[in-house]
C-alpha cells in the first residue's frame, strides 16, 4: 500500500510539474485544492488529480496535450454549480472561472463573444446597455458561467418563449481530445466535404458523423424523446434535421465529454419593452397547475410554480421573509406569469385578459399584478430563492437531493404527472417541495433524504428509476435543463433504447477515442449510487470548541452545512456582500464554499485539532474578512467568520499567538493609552521611520493612516458634561462606549448621548471594558470570553429590568446578540437577557423623532442634501440597515441613497495588515469607492462602521459621517 501511494504521488508530481511548465496559468495539486474540487453542487464527490487555471486558450490546449501524454482525463469546470455531478471526476480539472471570463458585446449583430468563465449576469449587464440580453435565464445567473451553460444546455423560466442555450449558440472555439483546436458552427454540405479531407481528428468528425447519423436516422426519429426541452444524451436529432450541419449546437449539452470549449459567439435578443407579472394565489398545487393552460393560451412568456413548502421556508428566512409580504392570505401555491409587450398597454392588456379568463374558469382566489421593475424583481427573487431555501431546511443530516428534480413533460399533462410523481414520493415516505417552470412542464423536486441511514441509498435508486419510468410514460424527458452527469447517465440506455444509445457511444468514440474527455458522463457511466459524498464522509471525532456550534459533531456539522451551490461565488457586479475576497480574486479557495470544504477536510481528519493548525488550511482561511455576509446571504447560513476565529484559536494553541494578533486583540488598552498620551501619541503616525518599524516588527502597513487619538475621551466628556435639563420621560438606557467611540471618535458618542437625553432618556454610559470582538477576530478566544463575560455581568442587571442596551458601532454592539452568547452559552439567562435588549441607537432615535420628542431643523446645514449611505457588514448580516436608513430619512429634505457596495474591504484590522493592504483597497475599489467618487462634492457620505469610514477616507479622500452625527447636526 505504501509503495502504491508513493507511485501515485510521484506520478502526480510529474504531472503537476509538466503542467506547470506548459501553462502560463497556475497549477495546484495539493491535498486541500484536490478536496475543494472533489465536489460541486451535486451529491457526489470524486477527488481530482489536480487543478489548473488556464489564462488563455493556448493554456487549455497545452493542458489537454500534457494530460494525454500522461494518459489522464481532463474536466472543464466553471462555477461548479452542476446539480448532477458533471464537474467532478478523477481528472485534471480546468477551472475557467478564474481567468477566462472576458466578454464583448456586438450590438450591431446582436451577439456577444464570451470566454467560458464569463458569468451570465455579467453578460446580461453588458448587453443591457444596448437593449439586449442572453435569454436562457438560470436561477443561478449571478454565478453560472457561459461555459457551464453550454456544457449543460441550460435554460430557465422563459424557455417556453426563448428556448435553451443550444438555441442561442452561433459558433464555438474548441479544443479536441488530441489537443488540436477547431471552430464549430453551421456549415454547408460543400463545406462538410471540404473539412472532411485529411487525417486530423476534426476531419474525421466531418467525415464520419454524417454517415453515423444516416445509419441511425430511424432510431433517432423513433427514440429521441418527443418533448422539446431536452438536456440528456447527445443531440443527434440536431444533426439529423434539415439545414446546415452544425457541430457547435451538437456539442452543446455534451458536458465536456466531447470537446473543451474555449470561446463562444452567442446570440442576444431584445429586452422586452414592457413586462407585467401576475401572481395567482391558489388553495392547492394541483389547482395552480390546472390554471397553467389558460396562461399558456394567453401567450405568457413565462409561468413559474412555487408551492407552500417554499413559501413557508421563505417566511422563516431572515434574508427572504420580505419577499412573501406581498402575498394575499395564505396560499398553498403561486403561479407567477409574465407577459411581454412592445408597449406597457400591450402587456397590461394581455395580463388583464388572463385575469378575466381565470375568474371565468374559477382559477385561484386572488391575483396580484406586478408592473414595476422593483415589484417584479421581488417576485423573481422569491422564485430564484427556492433552491437555497430547500437546501437550508433539512433536519440533522438530511439533504434536499437533486436526483429527480429535472424531469419535464408537455404542460398539458403536468397536473396528472405531478399527482403521480407525488404519489411515488409518498409511497416511499419522502417529503419535498415542488417548484419550477410550469410553462415548460419542468418541475424541480428535491426529496429530503439522509444517505447515511441504512437503506436510504437503495431507496434513492428505486425512486430515481420509478420517476424515470413515469416521465417516459408521459413522453417527457428525464433531463430537461440540468443535464445527465453522474446521476442520470446510468439510465440513458433505457431511456433512448439500445440502438440510439449505441449511436451515442459511437459519437463518444469518434470525438474521444481514448476516453480522456470527462469520462463516465452521458455514456458508459457508473451506477448513480457510486461516489456519493455523504456516505463516504469520515465520522468526525469529538472536538471541544470555544464557540457553541450546536449539537452533533459541532464545528464539523457547521462546516458541512455548505451544500456547495456556489452562492458565494458572485462577481462584484452582481451585488450583495458575500464573498468580498472571492469577488476580488475569483479563486475557489477564497469563497465561503472553498473555506467550508477545507474545514470539512481538516475536521474530518484523525486529529482535527492538529489539522486546524495546518499552514495550508490557514492560507485558505486567511482572506476571510469575517464580514459575516455568509451568515445572512448564504442560503445555508454558513458562518465562516466564527469558524475562522475557532480555527485561529486552535492554531494559536499549537504555535502561540503572534505579536500582531495580541496588539489588535488588545485594541481597547491600546486606544486608552493613546488617548491618555495624546496629542504625543499621534505623532508616530506621521513619522516614516516609526511607520517602517511598525511594518517590519508588527506588520501594520505604513501606507495605511492610523486612527487619531482624542485627549477628551467619551467617558471623560460624559463625566464632566453639564447635566441635561430635559425631562426624563422615556426611561433609562445603557450606552455601550466601545473602544473606538470612546477614544478615537468620541464625537459620535457625544451625539448619541445628546440625542438620547434630549429625547428624554436617562443615559448610563458603560465604559469599563471591551465587548471581545477584537479578540474574537484574531482567534484570541480565552481573552474574548473573559471580556464579554465581564461586560455581560455588568449589563445583566439592567437587561433583566428591560432597559435597552444601545451602541453606535455595529460590530461591538451586535457581538452581544451573536458571537457573545455562543462563547458564553446561549442558555445562560443573563446572556439571553443582554442579547434581547441589545440594539443600535438608531432604533430609539427614530422612535423619538416620530413621536415628536426630537425635532429636526429644516434650515440645518445637513437638511435638503443628498446622503450616500454605506451599511456595516455585521449590521447587514445581523439586523439589517433599515433603522439607519430610516434615521437619515428623518432629516428634513434628505435624499438618502443606500449604496449596494458590499464590504468596504477594511474589516477591522484586515486593512491595516501589510499582506492584506492591497486586497483591502481592491475590494473597496470594486464598488464602494466608485460609488462615492461619482457623487457631487456636496453629497454627504454616511457609514455606520468605524472601519468603513476609515476606508472611505483613505480610498476616496471623502469624509464619512456616522448617521447620528448628521442627525445631531440637524437637531432643532
Amino acid at each position: 500500500m505504501l509503495d502504491e501511494r508513493a507511485r501515485i504521488g510521484e506520478q502526480r508530481r510529474d504531472l503537476a510539474a509538466d503542467l506547470g511548465e506548459a501553462l502560463d496559468g497556475e497549477v495546484r495539486f495539493d491535498a486541500y485544492t484536490r478536496h475543494l474540487y472533489a465536489t460541486d453542487a451535486s451529491m457526489y464527490a470524486i477527488e481530482p488529480l489536480g487543478v489548473a487555471y488556464p489564462r488563455h486558450a493556448d493554456d487549455v490546449a497545452a493542458a489537454v496535450s500534457v494530460a494525454a501524454r500522461h494518459g489522464v482525463p481532463v474536466l472543464p469546470r466553471g462555477a461548479g454549480t452542476s446539480h448532477c455531478g458533471q464537474t467532478v471526476g478523477a481528472a485534471v480539472v480546468l477551472d475557467f472561472s478564474r481567468h477566462l471570463h472576458g466578454l464583448e458585446v456586438d450590438a450591431e449583430t446582436a451577439t456577444a463573444r464570451v470566454q467560458p468563465g464569463a458569468v451570465q449576469d455579467e453578460l446580461n449587464r453588458a448587453a443591457a446597455r444596448h437593449g439586449l440580453w442572453f435569454a436562457p435565464d438560470t436561477s443561478t445567473s449571478n454565478r453560472a458561467t457561459l461555459g457551464g451553460m453550454i456544457g449543460n444546455n441550460s435554460c430557465g423560466s422563459r424557455s417556453a418563449r426563448y428556448g435553451m442555450t443550444i438555441d442561442h449558440v452561433r459558433d464555438l472555439d474548441v479544443v479536441l481530445a488530441d489537443a488540436s483546436t477547431a471552430r464549430f458552427g453551421p456549415v454547408t454540405a460543400e463545406q462538410v466535404a471540404s473539412r472532411a479531407r485529411g487525417s486530423s481528428l476534426e476531419a474525421r468528425l466531418y467525415r464520419e458523423l454524417p454517415a453515423l447519423v444516416e445509419r441511425h436516422r430511424q432510431a433517432i426519429a423513433d427514440h429521441m424523446p418527443p418533448f422539446w426541452r431536452r438536456a440528456g444524451g447527445y443531440r443527434l436529432d440536431r444533426l439529423a434535421q434539415d439545414g446546415p450541419f452544425d457541430l457547435a449546437r451538437f456539442v452543446v449539452g455534451s458536458e465536456g465529454t466531447l470537446v473543451t470549449v474555449t470561446g463562444a459567439t452567442v446570440e442576444l435578443v431584445p429586452i422586452p419593452e414592457a413586462v407585467v407579472q401576475l401572481v395567482g394565489h391558489f388553495s392547492s398545487t394541483q389547482l395552480a397547475i390546472a390554471a397553467t393552460a389558460d396562461a399558456m393560451d394567453a401567450g405568457a412568456a413565462g409561468i413559474e410554480l412555487v408551492d407552500r413548502f417554499i413559501l413557508d421556508l421563505a417566511r422563516r428566512s431572515l434574508e427572504h421573509a420580505h419577499l412573501v409580504r406581498f402575498l394575499d392570505g395564505d396560499p398553498e401555491a403561486l403561479l407567477v406569469v409574465e407577459f411581454y409587450g412592445d408597449t406597457p398597454a400591450e402587456a397590461e392588456a394581455a395580463a388583464r385578459a388572463l385575469e378575466a379568463t381565470w375568474r371565468a374558469n374559477g382559477h385561484g382566489y386572488a391575483v396580484l399584478r406586478a408592473a414595476t421593475s422593483e415589484q417584479q424583481g421581488q417576485v423573481r427573487a422569491l422564485r430564484k430563492a427556492g433552491l437555497g431555501l430547500l437546501m437550508a431546511s433539512g433536519v440533522g443530516r438530511e439533504r434536499s437531493l437533486a436526483f429527480v428534480e429535472d424531469t419535464a413533460v408537455d404542460p398539458r399533462h403536468l397536473a396528472e404527472y405531478t399527482e403521480q410523481f407525488a404519489a411515488i414520493l409518498e409511497a416511499h415516505g419522502l417529503r419535498a417541495g415542488f417548484y419550477g417552470h410550469a410553462s415548460a412542464g419542468c418541475l424541480h423536486v428535491r426529496p429530503f433524504m439522509d444517505l447515511t441511514r441504512p437503506g436510504e441509498v437503495d431507496k434513492l435508486r428505486t425512486v430515481a428509476r420509478e420517476v424515470a419510468e413515469l416521465v417516459t410514460s408521459f413522453g417527457g424527458v428525464n433531463s430537461s435543463e440540468h443535464g445527465d452527469g453522474l446521476v442520470r447517465s446510468e439510465f440513458n440506455r433505457e431511456l433512448f433504447g439500445d440502438e440510439l444509445y449505441g449511436a451515442m457511444r459511437e459519437v463518444k468514440g469518434l470525438f474521444d477515442p481514448d476516453q480522456r474527455m470527462n469520462p463516465g458522463k452521458k455514456v458508459d457511466a457508473p451506477p448513480m449510487t457510486d461516489h456519493l459524498r455523504e456516505p463516504a464522509l469520515p465520522v468526525a471525532r469529538p472536538l471541544p470548541t470555544a464557540f457553541d456550534f450546536g449539537g452533533g459533531t459541532g464545528m464539523f456539522d457547521a462546516a458541512n452545512r455548505c451544500m456547495r451551490i456556489g452562492a458565494c461565488r458572485k462577481p462584484a457586479t452582481s451585488g450583495g456582500t458575500m464573498c468580498p475576497s472571492y469577488m476580488a480574486t475569483r479563486d475557489e479557495e477564497h469563497s465561503t464554499r472553498g473555506r467550508a470544504n477545507a474545514l470539512v477536510l481538516a475536521l474530518g481528519s484523525p486529529d482535527p485539532r492538529a489539522a486546524l493548525a495546518d499552514d495550508r488550511l490557514h492560507e485558505v482561511l486567511d482572506l476571510c474578512l469575517e464580514c459575516k455576509a455568509c451568515q445572512r446571504e448564504c442560503p445555508l447560513s454558513v458562518d465562516m467568520a466564527t469558524m475562522k476565529s475557532e480555527a485561529l484559536h486552535a492554531r494559536h494553541a499549537e504555535h502561540g499567538i503572534p505579536v500582531r494578533s495580541r496588539v489588535f486583540a488588545g485594541i481597547r488598552r491600546l486606544n486608552r493609552l493613546g488617548s491618555a498620551t495624546a496629542p504625543l501619541s499621534n505623532l508616530p503616525g506621521r513619522s516614516r521611520p516609526v511607520r517602517r518599524m511598525l511594518e517590519q516588527v508588527v506588520g501594520i502597513d505604513q501606507r495605511r493612516p492610523l486612527p487619531r487619538f482624542e485627549r477628551e475621551t467619551l467617558p471623560r466628556w460624559f463625566a464632566g458634561r453639564a447635566r441635561p435639563t430635559t425631562p426624563r420621560t422615556r426611561g433609562r438606557v445603557v450606552l455601550l462606549a466601545d473602544s473606538f467611540t470612546s477614544f478615537t471618535e468620541p464625537g459620535i458618542g457625544r451625539a448619541a448621548v445628546e440625542l438620547l437625553e434630549r429625547a428624554g432618556h436617562q443615559v448610563r454610559l458603560e465604559s469599563r471594558g471591551c465587548c471581545g470582538r477584537a479578540a474574537m477576530s484574531k482567534g484570541v478566544l480565552d481573552q474574548a470570553r473573559a471580556e464579554v463575560a465581564a461586560l455581560v455581568e455588568r449589563l445583566a442587571p439592567d437587561a433583566r429590568r428591560g432597559i435597552p442596551i444601545v451602541g453606535v458601532e455595529p460590530s461591538c454592539l451586535l457581538t452581544l446578540k451573536d458571537d457573545g452568547p455562543r462563547l458564553l452559552g446561549v442558555d445562560d439567562p443573563d446572556v439571553r437577557a443582554v442579547a434581547e435588549q441589545a440594539r443600535l441607537v438608531e432604533d430609539l432615535v427614530v422612535a423619538a423623532i416620530d413621536d415628536g420628542a426630537l425635532e429636526l431643523d429644516a434650515d440645518a446645514e445637513v437638511a435638503h442634501r443628498r446622503i450616500l449611505f454605506h451599511g456595516h457588514c455585521h449590521q447587514k448580516a445581523s439586523v439589517g440597515t433599515s433603522a439607519s436608513v430610516a434615521l437619515l430619512q428623518r432629516i428634513p429634505g434628505a435624499q438618502v441613497v443606500e449604496v449596494d457596495a458590499g464590504c468596504c474591504g477594511m474589516a477591522g484590522s484586515f486593512g491595516f495588515e501589510t499582506e492584506h493592504y492591497d486586497l483591502s483597497l481592491e475590494i473597496g475599489g470594486m464598488r464602494l469607492f466608485p460609488a462615492v467618487e461619482a457623487e457631487p462634492a456636496d453629497t454627504l457620505v454616511a457609514a455606520t462602521g468605524v472601519s468603513c469610514r476609515q476606508q472611505i477616507g483613505h480610498g476616496t479622500g471623502r469624509r464619512g459621517e456616522h448617521p447620528l452625527t448628521l442627525v445631531r447636526a440637524a437637531l432643532r
